[in-house]
């Protein structure tokens, strides 16, 4: 039988691989932008975001394995189950940007905004599902320092971010 701590371990590392694919998926992306003229903004708050968020994942092993907090059989579920909807919403994001999604912020002139999908709901759904994510990830295994530490500075780079993201958009036609 497989103990609760080597699932998470295994689950995070499948996150990781994850958040690999997406770095991948999003450099083809990038490239394919800037060569229908994307224009880049926000260059100088990306490397806090690499940071912050490969933080976040070393984060969430380290306090599970340094601190060995007991795991909550109704908690450490709920949190999985919403971990995994926050993947579901991300990648909707993905699909529904197609080779326009990017993890920075790159404008193609003359697009049109994004109004399907997610984004028929909301205006930034992918930073809803980091913002669950970032409590849910960490706290399937009681793992509540990483989520209010992740909560706390991510606040504060999604109020960078979507300034300069809104900026941005704000050339896209409206279809």
């Amino acid at each position: 039988m497989v103990s609760t701590a080597t699932a998470y371990f295994v689950f995070m590392g499948l996150t990781g691989i994850e958040r690999l694919v997406e770095l991948r998926v999003g450099r083809r992306n990038y490239q394919w932008s800037m060569s229908q003229g994307g224009v880049e903004y926000g260059q100088g708050h990306w490397p806090w975001m690499v940071l912050l968020h490969t933080g976040f994942l070393v984060g969430c092993v380290a306090e599970a394995w340094l601190f060995s907090p007991p795991f909550h059989p109704i908690v450490g579920p709920a949190m999985l189950v919403l971990a995994v909807l926050c993947q579901a919403l991300r990648w909707w994001c993905i699909r529904t940007l197609g080779h326009r999604w990017n993890p920075r912020v790159v404008v193609i002139r003359d697009a049109e905004r994004a109004t399907g999908g997610p984004y028929r709901f909301l205006s930034h759904p992918n930073y809803v599902a980091v913002a669950l994510e970032g409590v849910a990830l960490p706290m399937i295994y009681g793992g509540w320092r990483t989520a209010i530490a992740f909560t706390v500075l991510n606040g504060w780079l999604m109020f960078v971010r979507i300034r300069c993201e809104n900026k941005a958009t704000s050339q896209l036609r409206t279809p």
